[in-house]
């Protein structure tokens, strides 16, 4: 007994012909059904690609940090202008803010500088009122000593007493004097 199998019987020509047609046949069959299968590959294959580029484009897009470079880009965007206005308006306000506290500051000591002023008025107004007594004993004191002595001293010469209205005479004495006569 050999290992072998035994040969089959010759075949003859035609049944040679039917067979190589059989596996033609089998082989164009088999042929049309792997192109069929590598065309629904093909799509199998573009459909994946496709939901990975989405699956990604949809990562990208819920990523948080990319989401927020999106939404923080649109802000400066839309915003951008209106906070650099504000920012503007901030940097006019301080200043602003600050030339008022320097005319407030100013303001504040003009009057400090007034109230000095009153009140070293009102000082001198209270030591002129202290010495007003003596200001007017000395005026009534000057008054009579001119009362007394200012007609004297005025009816002392010829030109002042005919200012008074009297009359320059020489008494029997001998005495110059200044008389008043009625008439």
């Amino acid at each position: 007994m050999s290992d072998t199998p035994a040969s089959p019987a010759p075949l003859s020509d035609d049944d040679l012909r039917e067979t190589l047609d059989l596996l033609a046949t089998a082989v164009a069959s088999i042929s049309d059904r792997v192109d069929d299968q590598t065309r629904v590959l093909d799509r199998v294959n573009k459909t994946a690609t496709e939901a990975r580029s989405a699956a990604f484009a949809a990562q990208k897009q819920t990523d948080p940090e990319h989401y927020g470079e999106i939404v923080g880009a649109t802000i400066d965007g839309r915003i951008g202008d209106t906070l650099t206005r504000v920012g503007q308006m901030a940097g006019d306000l301080l200043r602003a803010s600050n030339h008022t506290q320097e005319v407030l500051r100013k303001a504040e000591d003009a009057k400090s500088d007034t109230m000095r002023q009153l009140w070293e008025r009102e000082q001198k107004l209270v030591r002129f009122k202290s010495r007003l007594p003596w200001f007017g004993l000395g005026a009534v004191v000057l008054a009579v000593v001119l009362t007394v002595t200012l007609p004297r001293f005025l009816a002392s010469n010829a030109s002042m007493c005919a200012v008074l209205g009297a009359s320059w005479t020489t008494t029997t004495t001998g005495v110059d004097a200044c008389v008043f006569y009625q008439r």
